[in-house]
């Protein structure tokens, strides 16, 4: 599928994995449906997306948790319902939003143990753990038998297929998709450590930089 005139290039090279990455794991792994509600742990650079995209997909609501303030509020831009801090009673909060059911998916895009935990004691019955942030740390369910008993689901994901591309690409041609926030900034190839110095010290609160061979 040609990539869109009108979508610039620094737009168009984030489509495969930072954009395709998170919206596999929300049609494919997960199978999100309007209406359901999910939630988002993580809010870098693929979780801001994920929001972007089950805004797209319907679901709702949208929780998003981050511990920084400035990716909540990022959160909150890109079409989160609720963005709140994970020192909160998360699941008391969850809660009272879906009218006591809890998540029918939460996606971890931290890859870290404690956003698992938090994140499971969110879910409804039948709900799922999407892991999409990556470690090579165990898996553990620190309360196995109300898992089992709620029949709770934890599921891997990684990457994206073509398809996944493709598609992202035809709701860019027809309107439904905007990335034009999703480039921080760009820079030149030659000044690539500068640009990771940037992403270390989350200067200017970047989501994606950009760098280009031909400055």
């Amino acid at each position: 599928m040609p990539i869109p005139d009108d979508l610039p290039f620094e737009q168009a090279c984030i489509v495969p994995d930072a954009v395709s990455t998170p919206w596999a794991s929300i049609v494919k792994t997960a199978g999100v449906r309007a209406g359901e509600p999910v939630g988002v742990w993580g809010i870098g650079g693929l979780g801001a997306h994920a929001v972007q995209l089950l805004r797209l997909a319907g679901a709702a609501p949208i929780v998003a948790v981050d511990p920084v303030e400035s990716a909540r509020e990022r959160a909150l831009a890109f079409g989160a319902d609720r963005a709140l801090d994970p020192s909160e009673d998360i699941a008391t909060r969850v809660r009272e939003l879906t009218g006591g059911a809890g998540l029918a998916h939460a996606f971890d895009f931290a890859g870290v143990a404690p956003v698992r935990e938090q994140a499971v004691r969110c879910l409804e019955r039948g709900g799922r753990l999407v892991l999409v942030g990556l470690t090579d740390q165990p898996l553990t369910i620190r309360n196995g038998t109300q898992f089992s008993y709620f029949s709770q689901q934890v599921l891997g994901h990684y990457g994206s297929e073509p398809q996944h591309v493709e598609q992202l690409i035809g709701l860019i041609r027809h309107g439904r998709l905007d990335l034009s926030r999703s480039v921080s900034g760009t820079l030149p190839l030659e000044e690539a450590a500068r640009g990771v110095e940037m992403l270390e010290r989350k200067e200017g609160n970047p989501i994606r930089l950009v760098l280009q061979p031909n400055g």
